[in-house]
């Protein structure tokens, strides 16, 4: 993984007390890596991510992990807002839904895991804590998209994919749907919160509805994380 320096003025000190326990993933969802990587170390757009990730797989590294990137914007997890004061930032090289959205190359992909790794084993982050800019944004991100290879992160131990059981099915009703989103994290206050998690974790049925294997899915997640 080739790692190259591009420091970002786009930063600050973490709170008394707040450390990295959360690692969000994004796109770039710009024209092309140039303007990205532009505007992250833009002062005057105030916005920064710890690294980006090329579609070949180079890595730039604009701000020390020890400090508070400007990454998430307003969102929450768990109930908690100011995400960026507890997370690390991962920008990753897409042209996303506005201009052209497209799988994510090979190397890309390799390259992600392997800095994804690095950084939970430094910070002691849970795969579990692994997440996306739509997840504790969903009203306003859509990133890093249902494009995004979340099972194949999984199976390296970044991040989880719910496999759902037979017990896991059943009837169901708003009121535990609602439940089971925030358990997990999720705004469940947000209209477009479902839409997010099937955007993460069922990527086949981006209709913002409740269907019976949306909530076998969100049961599993809930049941093999033990939220």
């Amino acid at each position: 993984m080739r790692i190259i320096d591009l420091p970002s003025p786009n930063h600050g000190p973490r709170p008394d007390g707040a450390r990295a326990e959360l690692l969000i993933l994004h796109y770039t969802g710009m024209p092309t890596a140039r303007h990205a990587l532009e505007r992250l170390c833009d002062p005057a757009a105030q916005v920064s991510a710890h690294y980006t990730v090329d579609e070949d797989g180079t890595v730039y590294a604009h701000v020390p992990e020890e400090r508070r990137a400007w990454h998430a914007g307003v969102g929450s997890w768990r109930g908690s807002g100011d995400v960026n004061s507890r997370s690390v930032g991962i920008e990753i090289v897409n042209p996303g839904h506005e201009f052209g959205y497209r799988p994510f190359p090979p190397a890309q992909m390799d390259a992600v895991e392997g800095l994804c790794r690095a950084v939970m084993g430094r910070h002691g982050i849970r795969a579990e804590d692994v997440i996306g800019h739509s997840d504790i944004a969903p009203d306003r991100k859509e990133d890093p998209g249902e494009l995004f290879d979340w099972p194949r992160l999984a199976r390296a131990g970044i991040g989880v994919w719910p496999e759902p059981a037979e017990a896991d099915g059943g009837p169901f009703d708003e009121g535990e749907v609602r439940a089971l989103l925030a358990r997990y994290g999720y705004d469940a206050g947000c209209p477009r919160a479902l839409l997010a998690f099937q955007r993460h974790f069922q990527p086949d049925t981006l209709t913002g509805t409740a269907d019976a294997e949306t909530v076998r899915r969100l049961r599993a997640l809930v049941r093999t994380t033990g939220r």
